[in-house]
């Protein structure tokens, strides 16, 4: 049996809100992105495979940064994206993450810390560098991810604040830290932590080629540990091992209190042990990169409901917050959410 929970009908109720200094603490791996655009002739020529993630080397990542020319630096990494928009949402947020004490390393905190996140970065180690996600962007806007880790993936429990994490209402965790066992451990130990304080968990699937990898650890998470799920269609479906979309969120229904799945221009479908709700896309012009998609998704409803809004101005929230990222190049907001909903959001 799934473990009790703080949850009142639908919305996330804090048993205990004494010391909470943010909405929102993310966990997850601290990257600096490099944005190019390329056509599919480049994919093709560097055995990449559209849409996916692939974790690289040392080498491959030097080959692909030479390749790819001329790109945009920013921070990265799924959490940090989710947590960036929660900011531009005028949430207060902090990330904890690693890098090391070199160039990409400066480029991530100061960035992070120019957009109003508190970022929390575990004792560096100059034997091994930060991580960064070099990511081809195709003309019909789909990214292709090549990642280098780097030191992110030695983030420990040793490297998390016990103070950081007990002051978050929420705490947020990327699935994609789960490609190692140190970082699953640290992982494991904070959502416990947070709960320890009555505190909510919510988890990002992250990629439908990390939930093939850990589909078991993911299975017993979503049971067992977390309050909240974000997946995409795609991701659901790895995790049920189903082509059915039907089918896997009825399966869904059965082991989660919360999840928000999202199915691109289909809009969103937030489901919980007793609804299913859908919720259309936003309206956006033209589709220019849908690199963040989903982070900003989770940014905007995790803001919402911070803020004690129902799951479907939740969900709209989001929605909003996705269609400002796909207009443009990179996963971060050029405008201040905020200034995007409308007046029954604010």
């Amino acid at each position: 049996m799934p473990r009790s929970h703080p949850f009142t009908a639908h919305v996330p109720a804090l048993t205990n809100k004494d010391g909470i200094l943010y909405d929102v603490v993310g966990v997850g791996n601290a990257l600096v992105d490099m944005i190019a655009m390329v056509d599919d002739d480049f994919l093709g020529a560097h055995d990449m495979v559209k849409g996916s993630m692939a974790l690289i080397e040392t080498d491959r990542a030097v080959q692909l940064s030479q390749a790819v020319g001329a790109s945009t630096r920013t921070s990265g990494g799924s959490g940090a994206n989710t947590l960036a928009g929660i900011a531009s949402l005028g949430g207060d947020v902090a990330f904890i993450g690693k890098v090391a004490d070199d160039e990409f390393g400066a480029v991530f905190a100061d960035d992070m810390k120019q957009i109003g996140v508190d970022f929390r970065s575990g004792k560096p180690d100059s034997s091994v560098p930060t991580g960064r996600c070099i990511i081809a962007v195709t003309p019909d806007a789909q990214r292709t991810m090549n990642t280098f880790l780097g030191i992110s993936t030695q983030l420990s429990f040793g490297d998390i604040s016990s103070d950081v994490i007990a002051a978050g209402a929420v705490l947020y965790l990327e699935g994609y830290l789960f490609d190692r066992d140190e970082a699953k451990d640290a992982f494991r130990k904070a959502a416990a932590l947070a709960h320890l304080n009555g505190r909510v968990v919510a988890l990002t699937l992250s990629d439908s080629f990390c939930v093939d990898r850990h589909r078991a650890d993911f299975q017993s998470l979503v049971k067992n540990d977390i309050d909240i799920l974000f997946a995409n269609e795609d991701e659901l479906k790895s995790l049920y091992e189903t082509t059915d979309f039907d089918e896997a969120v009825q399966l869904l229904r059965r082991d989660c209190h919360i999840a928000a799945v999202t199915r691109s221009e289909k809009g969103s479908v937030i489901v919980t042990r007793d609804d299913v709700h859908e919720v259309p896309a936003a309206p956006v012009s033209q589709v220019v990169d849908t690199t963040g998609a989903g982070d900003l998704f989770a940014a905007g409803f995790l803001r919402g409901l911070t803020q004690g809004k129902d799951l479907t101005s939740c969900a709209r929230i989001g929605a909003i917050a996705a269609a400002e990222v796909i207009s443009h190049v990179g996963p971060r907001p050029l405008v201040p959410l905020v200034s995007l909903l409308p007046a029954d959001l604010q």
